[in-house]
């Protein structure tokens, strides 16, 4: 079975979990405050599992579906061979992370800020794939749409809902998630980006 359908299956699990135990549901939520205060750094990684309402699950998931199966093979068929579920697995675990370090920063002395969902980690996937094949499509709503059309428009949306979202998504962490999935799939391949530039151009 695809690690990407692993993925899915896990986080929705424990989105549904979270929706039905409110003690936990908070205490996964990235808080800032307290990470620093109480020393709670799993809320690094189990805010990358829950999210906040089915849009917001499905959205991350519809989007993890389509790219991180595409990204799986890529990592197989050209890169890594059988190490590719366990670096796939790295790159989304180490996203989500990395992905929260700004806000952590930004927001270390906020006690009411909480954000949480995969956005940093499914972001990572998106443009790590796309440097594979920039006009690979995704099908939205039935409608061919190219992969980098589609992250184009998903830092876009992200871009516009950090400045007028009054949710506690994480918008932020889908631009440093995206800028990790790059650097991290070019450390190792650094010639994947002569050969993105060259399908684009």
């Amino acid at each position: 079975m695809s690690l990407t359908i692993i993925i899915i299956a896990i986080t929705v699990i424990i989105s549904f979990y979270a929706w039905n135990n409110p003690d936990k549901y908070h205490r996964w939520m990235m808080n800032p405050y307290q990470v620093k205060r109480n020393n709670q750094y799993d809320r690094f990684l189990m805010s990358g599992f829950i999210h906040s309402d089915y849009v917001h699950l499905g959205f991350n998931m519809f989007t993890l579906y389509f790219f991180g199966r595409n990204l799986e093979q890529y990592y197989f068929r050209m890169l890594v061979g059988d190490s590719a579920p366990y670096v796939f697995l790295g790159l989304y675990l180490v996203a989500i992370i990395v992905s929260e370090i700004p806000t952590f920063l930004k927001h270390k002395e906020n006690p009411g800020y909480n954000s949480l969902g995969a956005s940093g980690a499914v972001a990572a996937v998106i443009f790590s794939s796309i440097l594979f094949d920039p006009m690979n499509n995704i099908y939205v709503f039935f409608i061919p749409v190219p992969g980098i059309v589609f992250g184009g428009l998903f830092l876009l949306y992200s871009w516009y809902q950090t400045r007028n979202a009054k949710d506690q998504i994480n918008h932020d962490a889908h631009f440093y998630g995206a800028v990790f999935g790059i650097i991290f799939t070019l450390i190792l391949e650094p010639g994947l980006l002569g050969s993105f530039l060259g399908e684009l151009f």
